[in-house]
C-alpha cells in the first residue's frame, strides 16, 4: 500500500539518534516537533515548556530532557550551539486579533534575549505566515535587533508540504548565522492525505465522533455564506489543509473531518492528526483529549524540522566564517523575501 512508504519513512526516519553532538535549546518546545527533527539529524536537545502536558510528551518520546519553566529574559540557560524555537504564535495569527507586541504572550522579546546572551553559532525561529501582515513592522523590529548581535538574517516563507509532509503548512522561518547558511532544498511532488492514512481513512474505528445533523447542515451554511467550491472535508487525493488547535480539538464549522463512503462524516482521530503532521506512529502524546489535539496543531511537523535541521548540520561541519565586518557590510535595510 501506497501509505505504508510514508509511514515506514517516518517511524525509521525520525528516531532519535544514538550518538547525539551538539546541543540545541528549543525554546517554547511544546510536545518536541522541532527536537524531534534535530535529534533524528543527530543534535542533542534540551527543551523549555511550560505546559505540563508538553513537558511530558517531549520527555516521553525524545530523547533529551524538557526543563517545565515559564521563560523570561533572564531565565539561566545552558551554552549551545543552536538555539531553536516558536514563540507563542497567538499574537500573530490571522485568525486572531494579531495584538502583536501588545499580546502578553509574545514571546519574542525572551527569544532575542537568548541569542544576544548565548551567542550560539546558529539560530532558528519559526511563525505564523500572519508575520507578513498586520505584524510585518513589527517583525522588521524584531529581524533588526537579531542582526545587531552580529548573525546574517535569512527570512522564508516555508510550506510543509515542500518536505515530505501531508499538508499545506505555511509557516514563516527565520534563520541567523555567520556564514553560508543554504535552506533545505524541496522535495519533487506534494504528499497527498490518503498516502498517509490510507488505512484508516475510510473506516469509523471505535470512539470515532461524528458530526451530528445539525452540525452538518451548519456547515452547509457556513460553506455556502463563504462561497466554498469544494467542501473542507479532507480529500484523500492532495494534501490535509492546515492543522490547527481549533479545527482538530474544537467542533467548529471549519473543524478538520473525514466523509466516509457511507456519507456520514467523523472528525480526525488522534492517530490521523500525528501522520498528517508528520510524527511517526510510536509517537505518544500525553494528557486529555483536547490537549492532545492541542499539542499536536501547535507543533512543527517533525519532517520539515528534519529537513531544516539537516541543513544547520551542514553549515556546522563547513568552515569560511563570516567576519564581524562582513556581517555588518550585509546590513542593508531588510526586504522579507517570500520564497
Amino acid at each position: 500500500m501506497a501509505h505504508l512508504s510514508y509511514v515506514a519513512h517516518i517511524n525509521c526516519a525520525l528516531k532519535p539518534a544514538s550518538q547525539r553532538s551538539p546541543l540545541v535549546l528549543d525554546l517554547f518546545a511544546g510536545c518536541g516537533g522541532l527536537s524531534l527533527g534535530f535529534e533524528a539529524q543527530g543534535f542533542e536537545t534540551i527543551g523549555f515548556e511550560q505546559d505540563g502536558d508538553g513537558c511530558a510528551t517531549y520527555e516521553k518520546n525524545l530523547a533529551g530532557v524538557c526543563v517545565r519553566t515559564t521563560l523570561t529574559t533572564e531565565t539561566p540557560l545552558p551554552l549551545p550551539s543552536v538555539v531553536i524555537g516558536g514563540p507563542p504564535c497567538q499574537p500573530f495569527s490571522v485568525i486572531g486579533k494579531q495584538a502583536g507586541i501588545a499580546d502578553v504572550r509574545d514571546g519574542f522579546p525572551i527569544f532575542i534575549s537568548a541569542i544576544n546572551r548565548l551567542q550560539p553559532d546558529i539560530w532558528l525561529f519559526e511563525n505564523v505566515r500572519g508575520l507578513f501582515y498586520r505584524n510585518k513592522e513589527y517583525l522588521e523590529i524584531i529581524l533588526n535587533e537579531l542582526r545587531r548581535l552580529n548573525y546574517v538574517v535569512e527570512v522564508r516563507l516555508l510550506n510543509a508540504v515542500d518536505y515530505g509532509v501531508p499538508q499545506n503548512r505555511e509557516r514563516v522561518v527565520v534563520v541567523g548565522h555567520r556564514g553560508h547558511f543554504c535552506f533545505p532544498e524541496t522535495l519533487p511532488r506534494d504528499l497527498s492525505a490518503g498516502e498517509a492514512i490510507a488505512d484508516t481513512a475510510s473506516v469509523a474505528p471505535p470512539g470515532s465522533k461524528f458530526l451530528t445533523e445539525s452540525m452538518d447542515k451548519y456547515v452547509a451554511a457556513y460553506e455556502k455564506a463563504s462561497c466554498c467550491v469544494r467542501p473542507r472535508d479532507l480529500h484523500l487525493d492532495k494534501p490535509a489543509r492546515t492543522l490547527t488547535c481549533r479545527n482538530l480539538a474544537g467542533a467548529t464549522s471549519d473543524m478538520q473531518r473525514i466523509r466516509l463512503p457511507d456519507g456520514r462524516r467523523r472528525r480526525l482521530l488522534l492517530q490521523e492528526a500525528l501522520r498528517l503532521q508528520s510524527f511517526p506512529d510510536w509517537f505518544e502524546v500525553q494528557g486529555n483529549e483536547t490537549s492532545r489535539f492541542n499539542q499536536i496543531g501547535n507543533a512543527v511537523p517533525p519532517l520539515m524540522a528534519f529537513h531544516l535541521a539537516g541543513s544547520i548540520r551542514a553549515y556546522l561541519d563547513t568552515t569560511g566564517r563570516l567576519t564581524m565586518d562582513e556581517i555588518k557590510a550585509r546590513r542593508p535595510p531588510i526586504q522579507l523575501a517570500l520564497l
